[in-house]
């Protein structure tokens, strides 16, 4: 085995650590494979015999790409996007992908994804690094180029948000479904009373509608349920599946992909809606699990 093959090894044994800390990081998957893709160049093109932790060295490589790619995509909008709801892992409800369990460790639901990406890009990294994978604040502040004290304060404030919403689902999947099968009924069945019930009463719905349609954010369980009564209206055929690794819907229009929905339960109520209905993005995922 040349030297070549021997560091390619080496990387490969990383390789989903590092999916899993940009995924996070950039809340796309084609992003992050992006990121792990440039942390190799960057290896191949360095002495890798001078390097003490290849795990470490390659994870900072990989956090600060991901960091100037969240700073990147902030100049190029022009105007405040407003939710942004990222590119969610979806799987059939019977079971997930074994690459995907590994990315969605931590509950990483959409819920979380969507929090996270109203952070400041060193706020954000701060969290990940820190909370996520336990990473030193005296290495992440050479990556942010501050102080260690600064990047605990960092982290610190991104936990403050994160921890002031409902991110963290309920873990048992057939209670989920239950949940998520009762709103579905009263929606179908235009209950307004029945959807209030399956509800917290400080539910957020929020949607991701593209560049042509906007954003929005509806909180309270009375608005969210007059939300799902009106798209009840639709003729959308809902069909279940697995959404980050939690119980959640694809819906379609005359046979066209028309939202994504994460749904967050806790306490056996919904606290999050998360819907992604931009067509364009809707039209790269691969839906074809819904097939089968």
């Amino acid at each position: 085995m040349d030297e070549r093959d021997w560091l390619a090894e080496r990387f490969e044994e990383h390789r989903t650590r590092l999916r899993a800390v940009a995924y996070r990081m950039l809340g796309s998957l084609s992003e992050a494979d992006d990121a792990v893709q440039e942390a190799w160049l960057r290896l191949s093109r360095s002495s890798a015999g001078d390097i003490d932790n290849l795990g470490a060295w390659l994870t900072t490589v990989v956090g600060r790409v991901s960091l100037n790619m969240l700073r990147s995509r902030r100049v190029r909008r022009e105007e405040p996007l407003g939710v942004h709801v990222p590119e969610p892992i979806l799987d059939p409800t019977d079971g997930t992908d074994p690459e995907h369990e590994a990315l969605l460790a931590d509950s990483v639901g959409l819920a979380l994804l969507v929090v996270l990406e109203t952070l400041a890009p060193p706020e954000r990294l701060a969290f990940v690094l820190h909370d996520m994978f336990a990473v030193p604040f005296d290495e992440i502040a050479a990556i942010v180029d501050r102080s260690p004290e600064a990047a605990r304060q960092l982290a610190s404030r991104a936990r403050r948000r994160v921890q002031g919403e409902s991110t963290v689902p309920d873990a048992d999947l057939d209670t989920q479904r239950e949940v998520v099968d009762a709103f579905m009924a009263a929606a179908r069945d235009g209950d307004f009373d029945a959807l209030v019930a399956v509800l917290d009463p400080d539910v957020v719905l929020r949607a991701d509608l593209g560049p042509a349609g906007g954003t929005r954010e509806v909180r309270g369980a009375a608005a969210v349920a007059g939300q799902a009564l009106t798209y009840s209206r639709l003729g959308l055929v809902v069909r279940p599946a697995l959404v980050n690794g939690a119980i959640g819907a694809v819906t379609t229009r005359d046979g066209e992909p028309f939202s994504v929905a994460g749904i967050t339960i806790r306490g056996g109520r919904i606290v999050a809606m998360d819907f992604l209905a931009d067509p364009e993005r809707l039209r790269r995922l691969d839906l074809t699990f819904l097939d089968d």
